[in-house]
This record gives structure tokens, sequence and C-alpha cells, in this order.
């Protein structure tokens, strides 16, 4: 096949390479205006996308976006692929996948089942010709479980990230956000924190006063320094209680070397955090950040559209069988996401892909200060984020991040999204929380307890 064509209104569009109609098919948004790739107007967006709906799934197996000689992540996808797991949607084509998604039998043992068969352009594909309620309704069909400490990822539940950063890395400042955060009901997903040192010795203390307080109040959740892997892998080695290893990734070989890791590297961490044995109830132990317009702001996105190649690294991290991956969904800025819209839609996009691809997804719901967004965004995205069923959103005082200087969602959006949507704290976090007295049943919901506990009063007395 040399090329694919599609007629709109006695206008026949062409498009050179699958690559092509997939960058062209995309919903507008300001990084593929950048990277050159986007369609020239709302006519040939839709050209595109009716002629992406009818190639068939299979060609995405035939014809690689990124070429399988040059790039390990489509080595790793290629390889990977399962194809009895892919047999029972073979024939179909992305329109028909489409429609086979929004049906009765694609229920959540058969989503459940079909992940390894699915590429990450297969669902990059299919969710380019949904609507935002179709991306929702199927989403929240797929349940992906992960287990360390806790169980993430239950119907009815949703966990949170307890993020208590200080652009001083000091002791008092975090210890004091993590004791806000608790009292909220949030820190389930991970309690952790992003570092203002680079230093080994820096990320062992950190390491060690996380542990300290989840050992002292025997909190069912898991900690994390969101350090380089390598960095972690000699946090290991020096005997630093290290529960979770984090990375950051992306979906092309080129932009893993700028964050300077690749497969290898993250077997290397995988291995070294497995060697802790730390979990009680499972051994999930990766931890992954991911974004739109991260392979092009490295220079490293060859030709292919911004989410697209955010899909394909959920490929790299589902290899690691990982506890959490998120979406930093706003965070790298207008000039890839520009506005509220174009973050929203990207944001169920991501999650739609991943949970499709068997991912525990969550997303950092966030904006920065010059794009063209605010809160009432981010609480239509979170609103439509939790209907669709993620996994965990991010907890940080006051929605404000005082050291990454981004907007995101606050201890008191997650307690707003579980009132009002009915959702859960983890199971073994939950129980911890009525313990402590910080959560109740009253009335079939959680709501905060009225007195401050004991451990936790003698300790902000200890602070201040």
């Amino acid at each position: 096949m040399t090329g694919y064509s599609h007629s709109v209104g006695g206008t026949n569009w062409r498009f050179d390479s699958l690559r092509e109609v997939m960058a062209k098919a995309s919903p507008a948004r300001s990084g593929d205006f950048l990277a050159e790739v986007a369609a020239g107007s709302d006519a040939e967006r839709v050209a595109a996308q009716m002629c992406l709906a009818q190639i068939p799934l299979k060609r995405f197996l035939e014809e690689a976006l990124i070429p399988y000689e040059t790039d390990e992540v489509t080595r790793l996808i290629i390889d990977s692929h399962d194809a009895e797991a892919f047999a029972p949607v073979s024939h179909l084509t992305v329109g028909d996948f489409r429609n086979w998604l929004l049906g009765d039998a694609a229920d959540e043992a058969a989503l459940t089942a079909l992940a390894p068969g699915l590429t990450p352009e297969m669902v990059a594909a299919v969710s380019k010709i949904m609507r935002v309620q179709d991306l929702i309704l199927v989403a929240q069909k797929v349940r992906v479980v992960s287990q360390f400490r806790n169980t993430i990822g239950l119907r009815g539940r949703m966990s949170t990230r307890l993020q208590p950063n200080h652009p001083t890395d000091e002791a008092a400042g975090i210890a004091a956000s993590i004791v806000d955060g608790l009292l909220y009901g949030n820190g389930d997903a991970v309690i952790g924190i992003n570092p203002a040192t680079d230093s080994t010795s820096g990320i062992c203390e950190l390491l060690k006063m996380l542990d300290a307080i989840i050992q002292r109040y025997d909190i069912p959740t898991q900690g994390c320094i969101l350090t380089h892997v390598t960095t972690s892998i000699e946090a290991i080695n020096r005997g630093a209680p290290l529960d979770l290893v984090f990375q950051s990734i992306a979906g092309t070989e080129a932009a893993n070397t700028s964050f300077g890791i690749n497969l290898a590297v993250l077997q290397e961490g995988y291995e070294a955090g497995l060697s802790q044995k730390r979990g009680t109830v499972g051994d999930n132990l990766m931890y992954f950040e991911t974004g739109q317009g991260s392979a092009l702001s490295a220079n490293a996105h060859h030709g292919v559209d911004q989410q697209t190649c955010e899909a394909r690294a959920y490929a790299v991290a589902r290899k690691f069988k990982p506890l959490l991956v998120n979406t930093v969904v706003g965070f790298i800025g207008p000039e890839y996401l520009y506005n509220g819209k174009q973050i929203i839609r990207a944001g169920l996009e991501d999650h739609f892909c991943a949970k499709l691809l068997g991912v525990p997804m969550g997303c950092d719901i966030c904006y920065t200060n010059h794009a063209e967004a605010d809160q009432d965004d981010m609480d239509v995205l979170l609103t439509l984020l939790g209907t669709a069923g993620i996994n965990f959103i991010m907890g940080i005082p006051g929605s404000d991040d005082v050291m990454l200087n981004y907007q995101t969602t606050s201890f008191h959006d997650a307690l707003y999204l579980r009132q009002s949507l009915g959702l859960r704290p983890a199971p073994e976090f939950e129980e911890w929380l009525a313990k402590m007295d910080i959560l109740r049943q009253d009335g079939g919901h959680l709501q905060l307890g009225r007195n401050l506990p004991e451990p936790f009063r003698r300790a902000l007395e200890k602070i201040a």
C-alpha cells in the first residue's frame, strides 16, 4: 500500500502514510501544530478521521509508525504482541472497533483479556474518532488493579498521591503537608515527594523520613522520592528504605535517551526494587509519569503526533507491571496543550488508552499559569475522570505546588470527588482511616472525623 485517501465534499484527500493519517486525524492541539504534523483544516481532519476509521486494526502490525530497526519501543510493542488475545477483534477496522468497544460485548472481562493483544497505535487510533462521552463510557468498564501495601484500582474506589513538595526539602514543611493530607484521607496511592535536591545522600534522607512516618503510624501505603531511576538504584545499594522505583518515560527510544534511560536501565531498577521485598500485599513497585509533548520537546517524535507518542509510553510502562502510572497532563505547557479544552481532551484520551492497554492509570490534573486554563477547567476534568474510573489523582496543599510552581488538585478536591461520586479510598487505607478516626461512615458516605487524632495532634505540636 502506497498511501491512503478519502473523499469529503467532493475533495479527495490523500495521506502518504499511516503516520500521516494518525497525525491529521488527531483533534486539534498546539503541539501537533508546533510539530507541523496537524491537519491544515477541519475538512482535512474529518477526511483523515474517516480514512482512519476504515483502516483494519491488523494494519498497525504491518506498518510501524517508527521503524522497528531503529527504535526499541517499537520492537517492544511488536515483539510482545499477543496474537491470541488480539484474535477476537483482529478482523475489525478502527471504526468497527469503536462500535464494538461501545457495545455490551466489550465488558470488563472481555477488555481485560483483550489488553495484551492491543498495541498503543491501535488504541490511539480509535481514541481519535471517539467523542468525550465515548472515552468515558469505555474507560469506566475497565479496572486495572495493582498492589504493594494496599490495593489500588478497584471499582468504586479512587486513590490519591499525597504530594508534600517543599522548595528546600525542609523536613518540617514536608511533614506538615503529609499530616494535612492524611487528615483529608489522601495518600493511599503513594506519599510521593519531588525532591529539590538531586544528591543521592539527600534522597536517602528523604526516604528515611518517609519510611519513619509510614512505619510509626502503621500506614498501609507506600513512599516514593521521584528521582531518576539510577539514583534509586544507588539509594538501594546504600541500604535506604525505598518502596517504589520512579521514572519519567516517553514513547520513543530517542525521547527516553534524553531522559537518560532505556529499557535495560528500567529493568535494572525494577529488579533492584524487587530485591527489597517491601510490599505486603503485592509486588507492583514501579511508578511512571508521562505526558503528551515530551517526545516533541526532546525533538524525538519522528513525525508522530503527540497523543500517539504518549500512548506508546504505556507499552514501556506495561512491561514492568507498575503500581502507578500517571499522565501529568497540562504540566509541559501551552506549547503542547494550549487551553482547558485541549487539556481536558488529552487527559481523557490518556486515561482511555492506558486502561485499554492494561495500565493502572492516574492523572495529575494540572495546568501552568501561562496556559489558557483555570481551576474551573480542572474541576471539569476531575469530575469526568472520576466518572471514567481513574485509579488515582494528586493531592497537594491548596492545589498549588510551591516547589514545581504549577496548579493541580488539592486534598479538598479528592474529598469532593469521593463524596459526590461515592468513591472510596483503597480498602486497607480506608480501614486505617477509620481506625484513626479520620474518616467515618455517615449515611453511606465517608466524611471527615470531627476530632484531630491524638497521634497527629502530637505530631503537629512537635512541628509547631
